[in-house]
């Protein structure tokens, strides 16, 4: 007997659910109109017709390579070299075209900077009242 009456509550709770989710009727709900939340843009006709496709290989219009687009964007551009900077470049010269093989060689003396550098930067913090130097003997 519970079941004959189980059923017709089981098909009210339906309809009343699928009704939740039709557009009119008695659950009817005013929703916005999501194309009207935001204005389109007019068309505007391109001033020149006579735009051709880029050719392959070809460099942008844009110019410039990324990192000069970044200079462009962040500093304003390229800034001009002090008379300092210019007098140490030109002090320094042309490197030479085979710089890079001969100084990762064998042959090329370097300097040990592992041990000194970590200790440098594992030294406490402080004011350095209380310092001491260390000289290997």
């Amino acid at each position: 007997m519970r079941i004959i009456a189980f059923k017709p509550a089981l098909l009210s709770l339906a309809t009343l659910a699928m009704a939740g989710c039709s557009s009119g009727g008695l659950l009817d709900r005013d929703r916005p109109d999501e194309f009207a939340v935001q204005r389109q843009a007019p068309l505007v006709i391109p001033p020149d017709f006579n735009l051709v496709p880029p050719t392959d290989g070809a460099p942008r219009p844009a110019g410039g390579t990324a990192s000069e687009q970044a200079l462009d964007v962040l500093f304003g551009g390229p800034a001009a070299r002090s008379s300092v900077e210019t007098s140490v470049l030109d002090r320094a010269g042309e490197a030479a075209p085979g710089i890079r093989s001969s100084v990762g060689s064998e042959k090329t003396n370097t300097v040990a900077k592992g041990r000194v550098t970590r200790d440098i930067i594992a030294a406490p913090e402080g004011d350095g009242q209380a310092a001491q130097a260390v000289i290997p003997g």
